[in-house]
């Protein structure tokens, strides 16, 4: 049963009914606790705390742990997000080419996003640790042993890991792109001797803007969950260059440091959203 009104006012329909229960529940147990928790940032203190105004926020920028989370944060986003476009674009214009088998090719990407994080934790640190499989494949070749997870290398193996992890996702969207494109285009291209440089650059990347910006928004908010494979292989307090925002506020939990905790959230949601309704405002105009 569908319920209409008047011109430009809105209606329901029985779709509403159906995204009604996942509605409640994600404001019952998400956006009600935000708003509650957000309270605590601007308290002196948890229980019977003194207003104190945005000092917290202030306090915030000044304290070396939350500015190197923020620091590593960025750089880590600055770095997986780009390659977690590229590399799964030129993996889905591969397989698009291929006739027979397409399908396993396809699987074989997609089967990191079945295998759950934690189930994997064993496995990269036997490969990654100083007395690992991977330090142990190196000594056999003569190769000094390397500290992957302790030193300046654990960025590039957290990088890896999300690239592992999530390069899968992209590439099917990539390839759902890729078949939606007119073969017209490509054969106006052929026709005119464009180059496969000029066709990839006047055909194929215009044509995926769309669908570009929507890997984008995912790969910017899917690099966030890299704190659990951090957390998981490295604990609380890794190499200080993965250490991200998220071990700011996991420490701030663990401490009971609650009105530094949700500044930090605040900030963190405030810049995801930003950025989020940006892309997705550009998405929109794109399309049209």
């Amino acid at each position: 049963m569908r319920v209409l009104k008047g011109k430009g006012e809105a209606f329901f329909d029985q779709g509403f009914f159906f995204v009604l229960p996942g509605l409640l529940g994600f404001c019952v147990f998400f956006i009600f606790p935000f708003f509650i928790s957000l309270a605590y940032a601007f308290l002196d203190r948890p229980i019977g705390g003194a207003f104190v105004g945005f000092s917290n926020f202030a306090s915030l920028f000044q304290n070396r742990a939350y500015l190197r989370g923020l620091f590593n944060t960025l750089r880590f986003i600055g770095i997986s997000t780009p390659l977690n476009l590229a590399i799964p674009l030129g993996v889905a214009m591969l397989v698009s080419r291929i006739v027979k088998g397409r399908e396993w090719f396809s699987l074989i990407f997609l089967i990191p996003l079945v295998i759950p994080s934690g189930s994997m934790v064993f496995f990269w640190k036997t490969l990654f640790s100083y007395d690992g499989a991977l330090n142990g494949f190196l000594a056999g070749l003569g190769v000094a042993k390397v500290n992957w997870l302790d030193s300046f290398l654990a960025l590039p193996v957290m990088i890896f890991i999300f690239l592992w992890k999530n390069c899968g996702y992209n590439m099917i969207l990539f390839l759902a792109g890729l078949g939606n494109i007119p073969k017209d285009y490509y054969e106006a291209a052929w026709m005119d001797n464009a180059s496969p440089l000029q066709t990839f650059l006047h055909v194929t990347v215009p044509c995926l803007l769309p669908t570009s910006i929507l890997a984008l928004i995912m790969s910017i908010i899917n690099s966030f969950k890299i704190f659990r494979e951090i957390y998981l292989i490295t604990g609380s307090y890794p190499q200080e260059g993965i250490y991200t925002l998220q071990h700011f506020m996991n420490n701030m939990f663990a401490s009971l440091n609650y009105p530094r905790l949700t500044s930090a959230t605040a900030v963190l949601v405030l810049i995801i959203a930003f950025f989020t309704q940006f892309l997705l405002r550009l998405e929109r105009k794109v399309a049209l």
